[in-house]
């Protein structure tokens, strides 16, 4: 009897091409990270669109469906919370970092701003970001390293790195480092769950307390909590 893994291989040449790591399979990872150049999250949708066509089972993605969805949002939301006021009370001042984010300060009492902000980082973080850097990307990495802890512990490292690095453009070294630390704690729970709803609903938490932060201007009393 054929395997699993066997079975769920495509059966034209050009699907087998996508999953693969040739020209085509490159290329579309290519176009796939490009995405968001033109609007966010674009890229989320162009995996969603490459899974199909090349018969990646979304659940390898990370979209399988939970036993519980109270679980996942009991746990998900609040621990988004939690990590942000973590990392902004405890983390980041141990990296001397600002105590205000000055890229999105003009997001202060400013309601107009709210709509373009919560877009972001409900479609764009929660949804864009998690469906790339850790549902797709660990597919990828996990096809190309192969099983093993030490290839998991490489994707984790890889993609963390990569997340982190794609918040330099807009909030510099700062954004990287926390970033990092974020990152590390969504990878590692998707390596533990290989199901990106905690992921998603915790990175959603993160951004949406930050935004509560920024607008009520209550940063600086945060991140001056335990150290002045």
């Amino acid at each position: 009897m054929a395997s699993a893994e066997a079975r769920a291989e495509p059966a034209d040449d050009f699907a087998r091409q996508l999953r693969g790591f040739g020209p085509i399979g490159l290329l579309a990872i290519l176009v796939i990270v490009a995405g968001n150049i033109l609007f966010i999250p674009l890229s989320a949708v162009l995996v969603l669109v490459w899974a199909q066509r090349s018969g990646t089972p979304w659940t390898a993605l990370g979209f399988g469906r939970p036993a519980s969805w109270a679980p996942v949002v009991g746990i998900g939301v609040p621990a988004g919370v939690v990590l942000k006021l973590v990392m902004k009370a405890l983390v980041m001042p141990l990296f001397e970092a600002p105590a205000v984010n000055a890229h999105y300060h003009d997001l202060t009492g400013n309601p107009a701003a709210l709509p373009g902000i919560l877009y972001a980082v409900i479609a764009g973080a929660g949804f864009g970001e998690e469906t790339l850097f850790r549902g797709y990307f660990f597919e990828r990495l996990g096809r190309l390293f192969g099983p093993g802890r030490a290839a998991l512990s490489g994707t984790i490292v890889i993609t963390t790195t990569l997340f982190a690095l794609a918040h330099y453009h807009d909030q510099g070294w700062p954004g990287v480092e926390q970033a990092a630390m974020t990152g590390l704690v969504f990878a590692l729970v998707f390596a533990a769950t290989r199901q990106l709803w905690i992921p998603m609903l915790m990175h959603a938490a993160f951004d949406l307390a930050a935004v509560t932060l920024i607008y009520f201007d209550w940063e600086t009393a945060v991140a001056h909590l335990f150290f002045r």
